[in-house]
């Protein structure tokens, strides 16, 4: 068998409908658009906007997220026809393998662990960020700068003097940890969790677009497409800022706030009626999350200004533009890091859950060991694989800067957009008579924009993202020829 042997659908299927090894069938509708929402909006709001707004693009950080959510769109369409085609947990390893073979299935799987394990661990930095901040406002205490940042930060005075260096980010690992131990529980109970944590973060997301609305400042404003510049942030890095270079860059970093839609589809084998429900939790998770984003990043850099994200405002950007320029309303501050800190907890649950799902598969094809397809004999979870991941996540949120993680989550995720793009138009050109529960309008038209659109967003990134993700990927072939090739299960 070749390199790009390809997985009948009917293996596909029948995988799928194999009760003793298969996952609980319990979410609905509307479990997975909050699902979506709740891996949406989290980190990438909240911590990402104001770091593309201070590294690339100032105000016009807003027309870095309509780009960012036209390739989300382009993409969406592609998974919710996949989803309801090939209702399987696995998300885009899964679509690649029926459609471009096992050789494409497993660079893609690689790269999943990019979107989800380092995904998680990005939230799980933020979330140890806005501990830190709530500490500060409810008891005037924080945690000691060693214990909650990476060996690699350090932190400077004003004057550039070094003044503390990091050594392990306690809080990140402790509470992926705990939603660890949640998702081992069982699906339905996490999917419960996160319905409540979505309706409260949505309703601060509201909150503060109408209340800071009459805070914003014009001149924050008033150079909305900043100059052509170059800046170099506090670790030394350079970022294209201004222009055309500096949106598609900030593009490229808010989109990580949009890559929970596809997590979703990861959950495809949960869903009680997948072929109906799956394309309404992608697109529906991702249309919500879009409007609120535009607005909330528009209000946001009207209050704040952009050396307030640069400086002071770094971490925990939005409750310190609150506290600083909303007068009254240190209340909302507070109840804003409060929803921040259970909305991140969402995000890390839907990551973990889709990365251990990926596996999942992957193990059920052979191409990674049998201990991440072993499920719980009471609650159903592939519950090894959720202990391997806590050990991977973990390390990458305990010893990794924020940023860096963040980076190389968006670019796997566009990557993997890619080739579900490109999955579409293969499979209309070569299987034109399956069977489609919904179908993307406009293929080839569609695929190639999105294909178009991620691409120039990887670009925006820079090639210090193109290099990790290319040792990346090194990495994982290297696995593929030394062991998943030998075991893959379609081979033998």
């Amino acid at each position: 068998m070749g390199l790009f042997t390809k997985k009948p659908l009917s293996q596909l299927m029948g995988d799928a409908d194999d009760e003793e090894k298969g996952l609980k069938r319990t979410l609905t509708a509307g479990n997975l658009v909050a699902l979506g929402i709740g891996a949406i909006i989290g980190a990438g709001l909240f911590v990402r906007t104001a770091a593309a707004a201070a590294n690339n693009a100032g105000p016009s950080v807003t027309i870095g997220f309509i780009v960012a959510a036209i390739g989300c769109a382009f993409a969406g369409l592609c998974y919710a026809e996949f989803a309801s085609m090939i209702p399987i947990a696995g998300s885009a390893y899964t679509y690649s393998y029926a459609t471009m073979g096992e050789f494409i299935a497993w660079i893609i799987g690689w790269d999943l662990v990019l979107e989800y394990a380092v995904g998680a661990a990005t939230v799980g930095i933020a979330w140890s960020e806005y501990l830190n901040k709530l500490l500060e406002i409810v008891f005037g205490w924080h945690i000691p700068y060693e214990w909650c940042h990476s060996p690699f930060e350090k932190l400077k005075d004003a004057t550039g003097v070094v003044t503390a260096h990091g050594i392990m980010n306690i809080p990140a690992l402790f509470i992926i940890f705990l939603l660890t131990l949640l998702l081992i529980r069982g699906i339905k109970e996490s999917a419960t969790f996160n319905g409540i944590i979505v309706i409260t973060k949505v309703a601060i997301v509201i909150l503060f677009i109408i209340l800071g609305w009459s805070y914003m400042n014009p001149v924050n404003h008033q150079h909305y497409i900043p100059p052509v510049s170059t800046y170099i942030d506090s670790q030394g890095v350079s970022h294209n800022y201004g222009g055309i270079m500096g949106i598609l860059g900030a593009a490229g970093v808010v989109f990580f706030a949009f890559i929970g839609f596809d997590a979703v589809s990861t959950a495809a084998q949960e869903a009680k009626n997948p072929k109906k429900d799956m394309p309404i939790g992608i697109l529906g998770s991702l249309a919500i999350c879009t409007v609120l984003y535009i607005l909330f990043a528009h209000v946001l850099t009207g209050v704040g200004s952009i050396n307030d994200f640069r400086t002071a405002g770094k971490e925990a950007s939005v409750a310190y533009a609150i506290n600083t320029y909303m007068t009254g309303y240190g209340w909302l501050a507070k109840l804003v890091t409060v929803a921040i800190l259970a909305g991140f907890s969402s995000v890390i649950l839907v990551m973990l859950m889709g990365q251990s799902r990926v596996f999942y598969s992957m193990s059920r094809d052979g191409l990674v060991p049998k201990i991440f397809s072993d499920v719980h004999p009471k609650f159903k979870t592939p519950y090894k694989a959720n202990w391997i991941f806590l050990v991977l996540v973990g390390s990458f949120a305990a010893f990794v800067p924020g940023d860096i993680v963040g980076d190389m989550t968006s670019i796997g995720t566009l990557f993997a957009f890619i080739l579900v793009c490109a999955g579409i138009w293969i499979l209309r050109v070569k299987e034109p008579n399956l069977q489609r529960q919904f179908k993307t309008p406009l293929v080839p038209l569609v695929p190639i924009l999105g294909i178009v659109v991620c691409g120039a967003m990887i670009f925006g990134l820079g090639w210090t993202n193109w290099a990790r993700l290319i040792v990346w990927l090194a990495i994982g072939l290297v696995i593929y020829f030394g062991y998943s090739r030998k075991n893959s299960k379609l081979n033998k």
